[in-house]
């Protein structure tokens, strides 16, 4: 006679156990902690100090000198703007993406995270950083066109890394990504190819100088893409590494770089001096007269 019981307990271990907790139920949440908000909070004063440094320099050296000063002061502005914005909570919002989880003996489950994305630091980078390119490129003395092309690629480079930022599907968003590293080796190339090779032209100060600022901008500039692949792209670093980290390198690339451009190019003999329109205004010749007609009168 076969005992039912001992037939069971026979059997019990090729049952496969059920899961007690099903993954994927309860999304994920990649937020900044408080250690994140106060890191944008200090780069926003220092951002602002800075600013108020640039333009206090600027009133200090006549307006036919004050190319570079302005357009430093602007870059500092501008990233003032967005980390407020960012440290305010305006500037950020969250992308949800969706992980696939194949089970070989129970239904496939999900993971959903949703993760913020500073979008405020895009619109930041999408002014600051052709703002920069056009202090390189006036100090090397780059042609209008090479200027175009190198202002474009920089733009381009920034919406796409926007795009890709906020892409849910693996695969397009790391096209983005490529899209991105091309535009800027469009960059690489007019700064430090186009733009050494000009500034070799001036005189030895400046071409030292020039090649100096230059490769210390794009050392910067390559780690951005670094920080976004590990950071928005693969998500193994939390939002507050991302936080400062970015933060790190735009006080670099931004505070650093206009006090380097700034003081050493006051120091220069043969700084830039631009007069017409920029020291004077339209000229008596290329005013506009409103009601003043002398014909017909």
């Amino acid at each position: 006679m076969i005992d039912p019981v001992q037939e069971l307990k026979k059997h019990a271990s090729d049952v496969v156990p059920l899961p007690t907790a099903v993954p994927g139920n309860t999304p994920i949440y990649q937020t900044a902690s408080a250690t994140g908000h106060r890191a944008l909070w200090v780069v926003f004063v220092i951002m602002l100090l800075a600013s108020l440094t640039f333009y206090i320099m600027a009133f200090r050296v006549p307006v036919q000198k004050r190319l570079f000063h302005i357009l430093t002061a602007f870059i500092t502005t501008f990233a003032t703007l967005s980390y407020y914005a960012m440290a305010v909570g305006d500037g950020v919002g969250k992308n949800k993406i969706t992980i696939k989880h194949t089970q070989k003996h129970f239904p496939d489950t999900y993971d959903v995270i949703y993760r913020e994305v500073y979008w405020a630091r895009y619109v930041d980078w999408s002014i600051t950083t052709p703002l920069l390119l056009l202090d390189l490129c006036f100090l090397a003395g780059v042609n209008g066109a090479s200027i175009l092309v190198a202002v474009v690629a920089d733009i381009i480079m920034i919406l796409t890394g926007l795009f890709a930022a906020f892409t849910v599907e693996e695969s397009p968003k790391w096209g983005w990504y490529a899209m991105a590293c091309l535009a800027y080796l469009v960059v690489i190339y007019q700064v430090a190819f186009n733009g050494r090779q000009t500034a070799k032209q001036k005189d030895n100060k400046t071409a030292t100088f020039y090649a100096s600022i230059g490769g210390f901008t794009l050392i910067l500039w390559t780690l951005y893409p670094i920080i976004w692949g590990v950071a928005d792209g693969s998500r193994n670093i939390n939002i507050d590494s991302e936080i400062i980290a970015y933060a790190v390198l735009d006080i670099l690339a931004k505070v650093g770089f206009g006090f380097w451009l700034l003081f050493t190019h006051d120091n220069m003999a043969n700084s830039a001096s631009i007069d017409g329109f920029w020291s004077n205004g339209l000229g008596k010749e290329g005013t506009l007269r409103i009601g003043d007609d002398d014909e017909g009168a």
